[in-house]
């Protein structure tokens, strides 16, 4: 079965979601910036590390980008009903 480990940064606006990615863009620690100003009682202390999990675990819109998008790569501000993410996936297997 197909598994995935990501990260992320949940805050409450796209405007938010751009600046964060901008920071990273610019050199900034994504673990750091996490622990900073995401919103997800569960990731934040772990630098957005949300551990290892299987499709259909998450919400539509977070499984799509975790299960397609490039690893390593931050994805654009993704939005779920729980507010604005930024994505980075670790690692994948099929």
């Amino acid at each position: 079965m197909p598994a995935a480990s990501a990260r992320h940064i949940l805050v409450k606006s796209k405007d938010d979601c751009q600046k964060l990615k901008e920071e990273i863009e610019g050199g900034a620690d994504f673990a750091d910036l996490a622990r900073k100003h995401s919103e997800c009682p569960s990731g934040k202390q772990a630098g957005g590390d949300l551990g290892t999990f299987g499709p259909g675990q998450m919400v539509a819109e977070f499984d799509t980008v975790v299960f397609s998008a490039p690893i390593g790569e931050v994805s654009d501000p993704v939005q779920t009903q729980f507010g604005w993410h930024l994505i980075e996936v670790t690692s994948r297997s099929e």
